[in-house]
């Protein structure tokens, strides 16, 4: 069976065919691939300083449907040939043996990933993602993994303001317990990168036989999973080729809890009182801490 072309092979191929205009495009793809996966072609356009026409022809003149063909290769590419080793020895190698040189390098990566944030995320979208949660009977988050722990976090925070929260984080058999606790009025988050394993998988058939609303956060899986879900919130996990690192997630998170709040202020205020008073009675005294006016 022959076997397609690699993305540094359509490049290496193709570029010289092509005008200046979707060279330059192409070269931004080469080296911002991470960006790629996640942000709009009228983004990559701005990046790149040209017309979101110009992106798109860039894509088919590489051989590809489209932009989003692109970056199903591109995703593809990144989740079978690079391993959590083959990710951490190309951070090494771009570090060095610097401590000073890894300390700045991974902070001006987390400043990227979070500017990226602003262009793959949009108000509109980020709007639905906040009346589907402070509208939601119940909100189920799932992850597995380091997204676990955010997934965990999140549902603390949901509940700290007052909204009914779940975490799903269980793998293998224990997963099965997992899906039996989902209802029929539930929106589910999910936390998703890299590939459909099995947990994932069986999620996305247990919400559509339920017709369950959905999220997910990801950044390789959203031109494959989009017409599975409800909204698709594009986040990148840092520089596509190298460690992954989490930062933009969490900060979205946030962002998410902060629009939350926004929208229904008088209950999570009601519910954190709630709590404050909660936590006087465990340690006897009053806890209450100034707020500005």
């Amino acid at each position: 069976m022959t076997m397609s072309p690699t993305f540094e092979q359509r490049i290496a191929e193709r570029v010289g065919q092509m005008s200046p205009a979707e060279q330059r495009v192409v070269r931004f793809f080469e080296n911002n691939r991470e960006e790629v996966l996640i942000a709009s072609a009228a983004a990559l356009a701005a990046r790149a300083e040209t017309s979101d026409a110009t992106v798109v022809r860039a894509a088919k003149a590489l051989g590809f449907a489209g932009l989003e063909d692109l970056r199903r290769t591109l995703a593809d590419e990144l989740r079978h040939y690079l391993s959590p080793a083959e990710r951490l020895t190309r951070t090494l190698s771009e570090v060095g043996a610097s401590l000073p040189t890894a300390f700045e390098a991974t902070i001006d990566l987390h400043l990227r990933t979070l500017e990226s944030l602003r262009r793959s995320v949009t108000i509109e979208a980020f709007e639905k993602a906040i009346d589907g949660i402070a509208g939601a009977r119940r909100i189920v988050v799932f992850g597995l993994g380091p997204s676990a722990a955010i997934a965990n976090y999140l549902v603390t925070q949901l509940i700290r303001f007052g909204l009914d929260a779940i975490s799903l984080t269980n793998t293998g058999l224990l997963f099965a317990d997992d899906l039996r606790k989902l209802r029929h009025d539930d929106l589910v988050i999910m936390l998703a990168y890299g590939r459909v394993y099995g947990e994932l998988a069986a999620l996305l058939d247990e919400i559509e036989r339920q017709k369950l609303r959905s999220f997910l956060i990801t950044d390789t899986l959203a031109g494959r999973l989009q017409q599975r879900v409800d909204l698709i919130l594009r986040v990148a996990r840092g520089q596509a080729d190298m460690l992954a690192m989490h930062t933009a997630t969490l900060g979205f998170i946030e962002a998410l809890l902060v629009g939350v709040a926004t929208r229904r202020p008088a209950e999570t205020l009601a519910s954190l009182k709630a709590l404050n008073e909660a936590r006087e009675k465990l340690v006897g005294k009053t806890m209450t801490l100034p707020l500005a006016g």
